[in-house]
C-alpha cells in the first residue's frame, strides 16, 4: 500500500517515489489508484494524487474514444459505399456581372466502393492424400471489420457523459 510522508513523498515498500509527472513511478501510482481506487493507499488518497489520477483518466478515456469514434466512422467493408459528389473550391475569379470576387468550384466525383462478398471459399490440401477440399466461410476481412467496429463501440457506449462532451463539443 501507498503512504504519503510528510515530506510529500510517496513511500512503498522502502522506496520514496517523488511527486513528479515525468517519474515513471509517480505514473505507476496513478494508474494504480485509477483501477484500484482507495484500496491501493492507506488512509485517505491525497486530493492531489486523485486530482493527477483524475485527469490521467480522463486523458485516456478522450484518446480512447476519439480512436473508437474514428474506426465506427469508416465504412462497413460488407456494405461499401455508394457513388457520392463533392464539390471543392479551386480557386477566386472576378464576377463583372455581380461586381465582386467569387469562388470558382469544381464537382469532383467520389467512386464507389463496392460491398465485399460475404463468404469465401477455402481450399485446403492433403499431402497425405494427396486431395483438396472446398469449404465455403464468412469472409475473414467482415469479420475482423465486424469484430473491430463492436469493439470501437463497446468503447465509446462505455464513455462517460463529460468525456463525450469535451470531445464531441
Amino acid at each position: 500500500m501507498y503512504n504519503l510522508t510528510e515530506n510529500n513523498t510517496i513511500f512503498i515498500e522502502g522506496k520514496f517515489i517523488p511527486l513528479d509527472p515525468s517519474n515513471r513511478d509517480y505514473q505507476k501510482v496513478l494508474d494504480d489508484i485509477i483501477e484500484q481506487g482507495v484500496d491501493c493507499f492507506e488512509g485517505d488518497i491525497p486530493e492531489e494524487l486523485q486530482d493527477a489520477a483524475d485527469a490521467k483518466q480522463f486523458a485516456q478515456q478522450v484518446e480512447a474514444y476519439k480512436i473508437a469514434k474514428a474506426r465506427v466512422a469508416q465504412y462497413q467493408l460488407s456494405v461499401g459505399v455508394p457513388e457520392s459528389t463533392q464539390t471543392i473550391v479551386t480557386g477566386e475569379a472576378w464576377n463583372e456581372e455581380a461586381g465582386e470576387m467569387q469562388d470558382v468550384t469544381e464537382t469532383i466525383v467520389i467512386p464507389a466502393i463496392p460491398a465485399l462478398e460475404a463468404t469465401v471459399e477455402v481450399t485446403t490440401y492433403d499431402m497425405e492424400t494427396d486431395t483438396s477440399s472446398t469449404e465455403t466461410v464468412a469472409n475473414p476481412l467482415i469479420v475482423k471489420d465486424d469484430e473491430e467496429r463492436a469493439a470501437a463501440q463497446a468503447v465509446i457506449n462505455a464513455t462517460p457523459g463529460p468525456v463525450k462532451a469535451h470531445v464531441d463539443s
